[in-house]
């Protein structure tokens, strides 16, 4: 073989980086606000119930937005789409760092969450673009590389942000934004391919975009988000709102020429549909254990962001040996078993914790929820990847994190409503009992699904 046919056989190394830094500007905003939100809520005046809106904007904004750009990204490839996200992330970043009051910092998360939607969806159409062109179902391990870098940064965001806050107090966590922004856009601009995606005219382009289906999903996920977020009988009107947005989603979708979700192929396809439902109850325990466990570290137990950040290290370590190791095996079932066998042991060690507990106890609690961390976001991110029509990766990638931000929605209202207006060690115990119920709840989900043991990940021994 030619050194130029073995080149043209390999996947195009160039693509990493760009790929690599677009899809973790999402997890690192998730996680570095974990620590800052007490710092936040001093300097404002704002308690937890408060404060809460900044994890929620992000992932309202991100949830409707993530399956918006990867059809977006679908239909016209993922460069132009990359470089107008990172750009808003830039921006984002500016206002977050001048933010004088909450609203205009809740305000800057909105914007975040859409900017960083276009990196994750972008990076799996790449990768499938690869694919076709090498014939690797997954070339050299790209989604592991991948899986391990989303884990790498959503675990050392507390401790970043713990240092960024010690260094130049909370607004340099949105001032980080900027450096990472530029370093996108240079990357993209230089290693992304141009000519990728479609380029449909102008006549036909919103029949292609499935505008009123957009905006029938956005009703119904806002409504949804928007409930969750302030559960009371009084706000039931949200939920008739969802389920009359959500019926209409479904007529005009089975009805479209070019639906923005094509419902009958994700219908029939009930091992994806599965998979998402994973999804909610995983990140449901994981966003409950990052943000309602720092918040309760600092204010409950009386550690500083920083100090809460280093309690969080044996994760971050756990995390990406766990990943580095399971990405070299095949399947997809045994990591998620494992996976929710860690989360339901580390909720059980965060029940005995309180005040008084020797800090070698919250160390532990960090050790073995690094497991689940190493596992589920991997196994889950490789399922959809060979459990989704390929002609409609990206859109199904974006779906995969916005049903993970649903997860991470009621991870947000239950730690609000848990812990009210101070993190004490009861409402940290409430917590815990509801991540214990869904780790139970996604064990059996796993239990019971026999379509996994056909998913398996070629080319990773």
């Amino acid at each position: 073989m030619s050194e130029r046919t073995a080149t043209a056989t390999r996947f195009d190394r160039r693509l990493l980086p760009p790929m690599l830094l677009g899809s973790v500007l999402n997890p690192i905003n998730s996680t570095i606000i974990s620590v800052a939100l007490i710092p936040i809520g001093r300097a404002l005046g704002a308690p937890p119930s408060e404060t809460a809106w900044l994890v929620s904007a992000l992932y309202l904004a991100t949830s409707l937005g993530q399956p918006v750009m990867g059809r977006l990204i679908d239909l016209f490839g993922p460069r132009r789409l990359f470089l107008a996200g990172t750009t808003l992330v830039g921006l984002a970043g500016v206002l977050g760092t001048f933010a004088p009051n909450m609203e205009v910092l809740i305000a800057s998360r909105v914007l975040l969450g859409f900017g960083t939607c276009a990196g994750y969806p972008a990076s799996m159409a790449l990768l499938r673009s690869e694919s076709r062109r090498t014939g690797e179902d997954n070339p050299n391990g790209v989604l592991t590389a991948l899986a391990v870098a989303n884990q790498t940064i959503a675990v050392v965001g507390p401790l970043l942000g713990g240092l960024l806050i010690g260094v130049g107090g909370w607004r340099a966590t949105f001032a980080l934004n900027v450096p990472l922004a530029a370093a996108a856009v240079l990357l993209g601009l230089l290693r992304l391919p141009k000519h990728t995606g479609d380029s449909p005219e102008r006549g036909n382009l919103a029949a292609r975009l499935d505008l009123p289906g957009m905006g029938l999903f956005a009703a119904m996920l806002v409504s949804l988000l928007l409930f969750l977020m302030n559960l009371h009988l009084r706000n039931g009107y949200l939920l008739v709102i969802t389920v009359a947005a959500g019926a209409a989603f479904g007529v005009r979708e089975l009805r479209a020429a070019s639906p923005f979700i094509d419902l009958r192929v994700l219908g029939g396809n009930t091992p994806l549909l599965a998979t998402y439902a994973r999804a909610v109850v995983a990140y449901v325990v994981a966003y409950s254990f990052l943000y309602g466990f720092s918040q309760w570290t600092e204010e409950g137990f009386g550690l500083s962001a920083f100090h809460a950040g280093l309690v969080q290290i044996p994760m971050f370590v756990t995390a990406i040996g766990v990943s580095l190791v399971a990405g070299r095996r095949r399947g997809v079932r045994g990591k998620l078993l494992v996976g929710a066998v860690g989360q339901i042991a580390a909720c059980l060690v965060m029940l005995t914790l309180g005040g008084e507990s020797p800090l070698w106890m919250l160390l532990l609690v960090a050790l073995i929820f690094g497991v689940p961390q190493g596992l589920n976001n991997l196994a889950l991110q490789n399922a959809v990847y060979f459990q989704a029509d390929p002609e409609r990766t990206a859109s199904s990638a974006g779906l995969l994190r916005t049903f993970a931000y649903v997860g991470s929605m009621i991870a947000s209202a239950t730690t609000a409503i848990s812990f009210g207006d101070r993190a004490d060690t009861g409402g940290m115990h409430e917590l815990a009992w509801v991540m214990l119920a869904a780790g139970v709840l996604y064990l059996l989900v796993t239990l019971f699904d026999r379509t996994l043991g056909r998913v398996r990940a070629p080319g990773t021994d």
